[in-house]
């Protein structure tokens, strides 16, 4: 299987970015990671993306007149890159049509809740605040909406007497591990 040129979009740290290159680098991901997207400048994702020879692309969103406009100034980068999926991975943003219509079915993101449950930013806190015995991770295929697109893997695991540094802890373990190998599964029948 002929490996799948992804972009992957970050707004912040990148340490999911940075599992998903190490996998591919490693061959347990049958992909070539060739553009890391951040709407944030001072992103450390860039940092990383570029320690391991990643090329990267930092546009801040106001300085577009519209968001159709931001978008396809992403859509030209990644048409020269020949991208075929979008991996989102703490993008903060949500995509629009002009994305959304270029990859259909193939932008993904990873969450930090157990969707539909707590949606949108600090889902940890969220979930944290509502009680609940569980937290966990949920990947799905990016719609219009925020964290509505379809859910392809979920994991979860018990809160207990955890504190909020405890489960991101956790979260971030599960992540590191799961998105590689949800996105293997998804690019191995495409």
């Amino acid at each position: 299987m002929a490996n799948k040129k992804i972009a992957i979009f970050a707004s912040g740290n990148g340490s999911n970015f940075q599992a998903i290159a190490e996998a591919a680098a490693a061959g347990r991901l049958n992909a070539e990671v060739v553009l890391a997207v951040t709407d944030n400048p001072d992103a450390h994702v860039l940092e990383r993306a570029a320690s391991m020879g990643v090329d990267t692309l930092a546009l801040r969103p106001k300085a577009f007149k519209s968001k159709a406009l931001y978008e396809e100034a992403i859509m030209e980068q990644l048409q020269r890159r020949e991208v075929q999926w979008l991996v989102l991975a703490g993008y903060m943003r949500l995509v629009g049509p002009v994305l959304l219509d270029a990859y259909p079915g193939r932008i993904v993101n990873i969450h930090p809740s157990l969707l539909p449950a707590f949606p949108g930013k600090d889902a940890i806190g969220q979930t944290l605040a509502s009680g609940r015995r569980e937290a966990g991770v949920t990947v799905h295929t990016v719609d219009a909406g925020m964290d509505t697109g379809p859910i392809i893997a979920q994991r979860s695991f018990l809160i207990g007497s955890r504190n909020r540094s405890e489960v991101e802890e956790e979260i971030h373990r599960i992540e590191h591990e799961m998105y590689p190998s949800v996105l293997q599964k998804l690019f191995s029948r495409a």
